[in-house]
């Protein structure tokens, strides 16, 4: 397991931008693949983003072109640069691996609220 420590999040105006950091401990970060979810209240969670351990990304459709997932290992660090935000992007934002181990925690994850 890892904990996982994610902070960044605010307010931010529609077509604004914020980066996202996801400060992860406990194991050897850079073997994990890690992603990006988001929630909204009432509704499931959704992976937004992931990068391997290698280095390859991937995106869901709502936010690929706006949404870029990069990770430092040095600094065992994921971030998620946000651009182009729009109110639809407005959630609570988590970083996990992929896949988690047994008894994997979720962090606080961060809030990110998009409106003028």
């Amino acid at each position: 397991q890892v904990q996982v420590v994610e902070s960044g999040g605010g307010l931010v105006q529609p077509g604004g931008s914020l980066r996202l950091s996801c400060a992860v401990s406990g194991s050897i970060f850079s073997i994990y693949t890690m992603a990006w979810y988001r929630q909204v209240p009432g509704k499931q969670r959704e992976r937004v983003a992931l990068i391997t351990s290698g280095g390859g990304t991937n995106y869901s459709d709502s936010v690929k072109g706006r949404f870029t997932i990069s990770r430092d290992n040095a600094k065992n660090t994921v971030y998620l640069r946000l651009s182009s935000l729009k109110s639809e992007d407005t959630a609570v934002y988590y970083c996990y691996p992929v896949p988690p181990s047994l008894g994997q925690k979720w962090g606080q994850g961060t809030q990110v609220t998009v409106s003028s």
